[in-house]
C-alpha cells in the first residue's frame, strides 16, 4: 500500500494543523480534520507499513457506541467491513467466582450495542486508506520532531531529517511519553498500578453472543471481549487478564501452562477454549498531564492523560478529546477565525479536563476497591452491584455512559 508523504521539505511548508504522532489517536484526527477541508500534517516516527502488520500491534480496542458515531462523522467507518468488528451486546459484570451480579443489555437504552470490538491493526488499516483518499493529509513517516519555535501567528516544527514545516496549531498525540508535552514543559500526575495486562486471543468451543465479560479479582480486573469469528467458523474473544507483578505469569512461553490458567476463569458456557495468539504483557499506569494547552499548541488522547484499562474507556476519552477540538477547529475555520487562538484552546481544555479527570478518578477508584482483600469490602461491592441491577434508573445511567452517549 502506497503511503502519502511529502516528496521534498521545503523550508516554508505551511499546514492548518500538523499532529505528532500517528498512532490510532493521531491518525484519526488527522483523517477527520482533513475530511473537513483542514490541511493537516501528521509525522509519525515508525514506518507505516510496519504498523500495520499483526506482529507490530495484535492487541484489540473497545470502541464505545459515541466513539463510532465520531468515526462516523469523520469518514472512517467507511473503511470497516463487518467482519472487522464485534458489537458487544451484552455485558456481564461479577466478582471473583461469583455469578453475574450485574448484566447489561443494550436493548435496554434503545441501541443495538454498546460498542465495537476491533483488532488495532484493522482500524489502522482504515485509517491509512481514509488518509490515502484525502489531498489533505500528508503523512511523514520514519523521522520524529526535534524542536519547535513559537512565534506570533504559527509554530515551526522541526524534525530529525533537517525538514522544518509550520502551522497555526500543533497537536500532540504522542502517547504517554509525549515528546510535545515535555517540550510544553507540562508536569503530570502518575503512577505505577503494579500489575501487569496479558493480552491475547482465544478460541472457544460455543459463540459468546456478543457478549462482553468484566471479572473483578483481588489481583486485577479479567475481561472477555467478543471478537468476530475467523475464516474457518472458529468463535473468538480477545482476553485482557490483568494481574499484580508479583503475581504474573513469569512463562508466557509456555502457552500449556497460560491455557490452563486461562480456562479456570474463563465461564463455563465458553466450553473448552484455545489460546491462538501468543499472549503479550503491557505494564499498567495511570498519567494524567497538569494542563492540555499552551501557546498554539494542544495534548489529545495519551498524550493528555492514560488510565487503567478497567473500564476499557482509554482510547474512547481520546475520541472526545478529538470531538471538542474538532468542533471548535472546524467552527473557527467556517468563520476565518484563527484556529490556534488562545481561547479557542482554553474552551477545549474547559470541555474536556473535567470529563477526563472524572473517568481517570472512576477507574483508579474501582481498581482500588475491587483489588481490596477485606471480606466486608467483598460484601459491600457484591451488595453495591445488586443493587445497581435492580436499581433501574442507575442502571441506564451506566449504560449510556459505557456506551459514551
Amino acid at each position: 500500500m502506497t503511503r502519502k508523504k511529502i516528496k521534498s521539505y521545503p523550508t516554508d511548508a505551511a499546514y492548518d494543523v500538523i499532529i505528532i504522532g500517528g498512532g490510532l489517536s493521531g491518525l484519526s484526527f488527522a483523517a477527520g480534520l482533513g475530511g473537513a477541508g483542514i490541511s493537516v500534517l501528521c509525522i509519525e516516527r515508525e514506518d507505516p507499513a510496519h504498523m500495520a502488520t499483526q506482529s507490530y500491534d495484535d492487541r484489540t480496542i473497545a470502541i464505545s457506541l459515541g466513539s463510532y458515531r465520531v468515526l462516523e462523522q469523520f469518514g472512517i467507518t467507511h473503511f470497516l467491513s463487518d467482519n472487522d468488528m464485534c458489537p458487544i451486546r451484552h455485558i456481564d459484570i461479577s466478582e471473583g467466582s461469583s455469578p453475574v451480579l450485574l448484566n447489561f443489555l443494550s436493548h435496554d437504552i434503545d441501541i443495538d450495542a454498546f460498542g465495537y470490538i476491533i483488532e488495532n491493526r484493522f482500524l489502522r488499516r482504515a485509517l491509512y486508506q481514509k488518509i490515502e483518499s484525502l489531498d489533505s493529509v500528508h503523512l511523514l513517516s520514519s523521522t520524529h520532531v526535534v524542536d519547535f519555535e513559537i512565534l506570533s501567528d504559527h509554530v515551526q516544527v522541526k524534525t530529525s531529517s533537517g525538514a522544518c514545516f509550520s502551522a497555526k496549531l500543533v497537536v500532540g498525540a504522542d502517547g504517554r511519553s509525549s515528546f510535545t508535552r515535555e517540550w510544553m514543559n507540562i508536569g503530570v500526575r502518575e503512577w505505577s498500578y503494579r500489575q501487569s495486562a496479558h493480552v491475547c486471543m482465544m478460541a472457544h468451543e460455543h459463540p459468546h453472543h456478543f457478549t462482553a465479560v468484566e471479572n473483578f479479582r483481588p489481583e486485577g480486573p479479567f475481561a472477555i471481549l467478543p471478537m468476530p469469528d475467523d475464516e474457518n467458523g472458529r468463535h473468538r474473544s480477545a482476553v485482557v487478564w490483568s494481574r499484580h507483578h508479583r503475581k504474573k505469569i513469569k512463562n508466557l512461553e509456555n502457552i500449556g501452562i497460560f491455557e490452563a490458567g486461562l480456562q479456570a476463569l474463563v465461564p463455563t458456557s465458553y466450553g473448552r477454549i484455545e489460546v491462538i495468539s501468543k499472549p503479550v504483557l503491557y505494564p499498567l499506569g495511570f498519567v494524567h498531564a497538569h494542563r492540555y494547552t499552551g501557546t498554539r499548541m494542544a495534548l489529545i488522547a495519551d498524550a493528555a492523560h492514560g488510565i487503567h484499562p478497567i473500564a476499557g474507556q482509554g482510547l474512547n476519552l481520546g475520541f472526545r478529546d478529538m470531538s471538542a477540538l474538532y468542533q471548535l477547529i472546524i467552527s473557527a475555520h467556517k468563520q476565518g477565525r484563527d484556529i490556534g487562538a488562545s481561547a479557542l484552546l482554553s474552551t477545549y481544555e474547559q470541555k474536556r479536563r473535567f470529563d477526563n479527570m472524572m473517568m481517570s478518578a472512576a477507574t483508579d477508584t474501582l481498581n482500588k476497591l475491587f483489588a481490596h482483600p477485606s471480606k466486608s469490602f467483598g460484601l459491600i461491592r457484591k451488595a453495591g452491584l445488586k443493587m445497581i441491577q435492580s436499581v433501574k434508573p442507575a442502571k441506564r445511567f451506566l449504560m449510556k455512559y459505557a456506551s459514551g452517549l
